[in-house]
């Protein structure tokens, strides 16, 4: 462990006999620095760090308050003692007054006492150096959040910037045409759309490209939590307005104060939290759980949900109110299947994103695997999509393509039979699309187990002796799939 760096203390007396009386009563806890004029002790000031001044107040080249004035400019950190006799207490009150004097001490001085009004000045400058590194150190962290906030914020714009939406489908083409109209306003706006559609990456769009993008974006899956914990997620709670409530806690509401907040699958609320989302639309203003408290609040909502809502109020399971209220200016965002011309680019969006982000280099996307992509319908949409993406990088070997069999399609009762058409051509014969589908299955079987023969020939019905022949014939490398 370091050792604690001891503090200097600087006695200034014209009478050697006293600073050496002070010397010896101080050298046990500090560096004691002497200096038998006022002149000499202003050089030892602008050459050592000196935590406590200890001055005499008469002294023939200047008195001790004159010394501790000029010393102020040198050192203003030092704190400042002066040793009086009863015929200076004026003088002594005035330099108090004045700040430059922060304790006195009379003559003659007990050496107990001296010591003890010392280490209080020696704990005093400490203290205060302590707080001003602690200041400094803040004042630092603060600038640098700022900077950092400043560039969180132009990477989120340039994450969300239009550019950074794939789709050239007409499709998607509407959805652009909408949101360059919505964005520059502050109207409420509700994203429809199956799951996976990228609802909350066009909320983000509209907020980041929008008049409040300075300001906070918050977001909350409505479906994730029970309604008493959502309440207070979002309109936030005082102290002791439920079991586990133990401080204060702001909403997401007043969080997003200035900004935007996103409703995500706000048609899954009860009607009892829909009643007091509508008074947040009408009036601006919400009501922490457990408090009579009006907070005043500037958001934009932007809110998004998979179901049909016209349907859900039809059924009394969703307040008409809320609805239009919501509904002011509804986006629709089609299914990947009705959007198959964007396919590939998202395919080779996602192919760089991960190789990016996995540090792997993969040479791209073969044809093959592009065209079995092209003809799967996608029931989780965008995300699902990404997420094969995902695996297959994952499995791709470096420097190589993202192949069919890297590409794991669920659901699929055709995927290993347009594999075979893909690989062999367009009208191949029934025993290669048997043998294509049959290398298909042995491959498939050999990344889920990480090429463990024995695993993967129970999965598929043979013994290690057939899988191993198997192998041998369709020229299967092994330690590809344990590698993986």
């Amino acid at each position: 462990m370091k050792a604690k760096r001891r503090l200097k203390v600087l006695a200034v007396d014209d009478e050697p006999g006293i600073l050496h009386a002070i010397q010896r009563v101080l050298r046990r806890d500090f560096d004691v620095v002497l200096s038998a004029s006022p002149l000499s002790a202003l050089e030892v000031l602008r050459d050592q760090e000196i935590a406590v001044m200890l001055v005499d107040q008469r002294m023939p080249e200047m008195t001790g308050v004159e010394l501790l004035r000029k010393a102020r400019e040198i050192r203003p950190e030092a704190v400042r003692i002066l040793i009086t006799g009863y015929s200076d207490i004026d003088a002594t009150i005035q330099a108090i007054n004045e700040g430059q004097v922060f304790y006195y001490i009379q003559k003659p001085w007990e050496p107990e006492e001296l010591r003890l009004i010392v280490r209080r000045a020696g704990e005093h400058f400490q203290l205060k150096k302590d707080n001003d590194r602690l200041v400094e150190e803040l004042k630092q962290a603060n600038e640098r959040l700022r900077r950092e906030n400043i560039l969180l914020h132009r990477e989120m714009e340039a994450e969300y910037a239009f550019d950074q939406i794939i789709g050239k489908s007409s499709a998607m083409q509407q959805v652009f045409h909408l949101l360059k109209k919505v964005i520059p306003t502050d109207v409420t706006v509700l994203i429809t759309g199956e799951t996976g559609t990228g609802k909350e990456l066009i909320a983000r769009a509209i907020h980041f490209n929008g008049p409040r993008k300075q300001k906070m974006f918050v977001s909350q899956n409505c479906a994730s939590l029970p309604e008493t914990l959502l309440e207070s997620e979002l309109f936030g709670h005082v102290k002791g307005a439920f079991t586990g409530a133990t401080r204060d806690k702001k909403g997401l509401f007043e969080i997003a104060d200035g900004g935007t907040i996103f409703l995500d699958e706000i048609g899954e609320t009860s009607p009892e939290f829909q009643k007091r989302l509508l008074r947040v639309l009408q009036e601006g203003e919400i009501h922490p759980v457990g408090s009579e408290k009006t907070i005043h609040i500037d958001v934009r909502i932007i809110s998004a949900t998979n179901r049909d809502l016209t349907r859900a109020v039809a059924e009394g399971k969703f307040r008409e109110d809320l609805f239009y209220r919501l509904n002011v200016f509804p986006i629709h965002l089609p299914p990947l299947r009705e959007r198959r011309e964007d396919i590939l680019e998202l395919a080779h969006h996602f192919v760089q994103k991960y190789a990016l982000k996995m540090g792997k280099s993969i040479a791209g996307i073969s044809e093959s695997a592009l065209q079995l992509l092209q003809e799967y319908d996608y029931p989780g949409n965008v995300r699902q999509l990404e997420n094969i993406i995902e695996r297959a990088v994952v499995l791709a070997d470096e420097g190589m393509e993202v192949t069919p069999e890297l590409i794991d399609l669920p659901g699929s009762a055709g995927t290993a039979a347009r594999l075979g058409e893909t690989v062999s051509g367009k009208n191949p014969g029934l025993k290669k699309r048997v043998e294509e589908l049959e290398r298909y299955c042995i491959e498939q079987a050999l990344q889920r187990h990480r090429g463990n023969i024995s695993r993967a020939a129970r999965e598929l019905g043979l013994s290690r002796m057939g899988l191993h022949k198997k192998l041998q014939r369709y020229r299967v490398d092994l330690k590809r799939y344990k590698q993986s």
